[in-house]
């Protein structure tokens, strides 16, 4: 089944060239299904690219989803149209009456400033304590994922002289977590972010699952036990190049940053770098889809 998303959105025509399964609202009206309501909070700055990558990992389920984009404010992007936010993004305020299946907050280039120094903090807050009775299960990436884990435990990010930047092999720890069913036992992840938060801080938390993790990145993937939240620290969504850009823009202002690691072969950046990690990525927003969106929320959205 597809992912359902407005008629004009750039994502449609670019995921259909893909060969990935993606149905318009003209056509999806005739659909007599509960489809799954899930809410995309895109914080990145290039919303556009961000919209493409995350639904092209939540392509590949037999779900049919609805898909709606959130922002937080109408404050104006540098690097999105207007003209497009205001087409295809509704505002918090105008939708937190809803309730929906699903959330994604994705992360945000806030890697190096305190929490509470961030302009939309109190509003971010909000949207995490509204997920909490309006939400079945919500997925945060990245800053949100350290952001949310502070938020809700009061766990602290440390920070890194130098960005983790790279490719890095993970490992999971349940073989009987539903999230993590089907992956390798050994699998790449992209990972760009200064926080961590070491093992040890999860470990004191009993709340707290971690079902994967590497010995050079650290933490990646947890979640808590009732499955409403899950924290994911790197980006499976991420396309080949994402990091290539990333590298090319931190170099060109003059930011000290070093060739991401396991990225480019022999760390030769003129060589275009090779996707290692869709299909966990997919299998991961499948997994979490399934099993703690689908098989825990109520058929009625507005029962408790």
């Amino acid at each position: 089944m597809p992912i359902k998303i407005p008629d004009q959105l750039p994502a449609l025509s670019v995921l259909a060239n893909e060969n990935i399964f993606v149905m318009s609202e003209h056509r999806a009206i005739n659909q007599e299904i509960r489809p799954m309501q899930v809410a995309i909070l895109n914080l990145m700055p290039n919303k556009i690219e961000a919209e493409i990558q995350i639904l092209r990992m939540l392509s590949n389920t037999p779900l049919q989803i609805n898909i709606e984009f959130v922002r937080l404010n109408l404050n104006v992007s540098k690097n999105t149209p207007k003209e497009h936010l205001d087409s295809f993004y509704c505002l918090f305020d105008e939708i937190k009456h809803k309730h929906y299946d699903g959330l994604i907050v994705t992360g945000a280039p806030l890697g190096q400033i305190d929490y509470e120094h961030v302009s939309y903090w109190d509003k971010i807050t909000e949207v995490f304590d509204w997920a909490q009775s309006n939400v079945t299960s919500t997925m945060y990436s990245c800053w949100a994922a350290h952001a949310a884990l502070y938020h809700f435990f009061g766990i602290n990010r440390d920070l890194r002289q130098e960005k983790l930047s790279g490719v890095y092999h993970h490992r999971t720890r349940d073989p009987m977590e539903p999230l993590t069913r089907g992956f390798d036992e050994d699998f790449n992840v992209p990972h760009s972010r200064y926080g961590e938060v070491q093992k040890s801080v999860y470990d004191q938390q009993p709340q707290l699952n971690i079902l994967a993790d590497s010995d050079l990145a650290g933490v990646y993937l947890v979640a808590t036990k009732d499955k409403k939240h899950v924290f994911v620290t790197g980006h499976p969504e991420y396309d080949a190049n994402t990091l290539l850009d990333e590298y090319q823009r931190d170099v060109a202002a003059s930011v000290n940053s070093s060739i991401p690691v396991n990225y480019f072969e022999s760390d030769n950046v003129n060589i275009n770098p090779k996707n290692s990690w869709r299909s966990h990525g997919c299998l991961l927003f499948s997994n979490w889809l399934n099993y703690y969106v689908y098989q825990e929320t109520p058929y009625l959205l507005e029962q408790d």
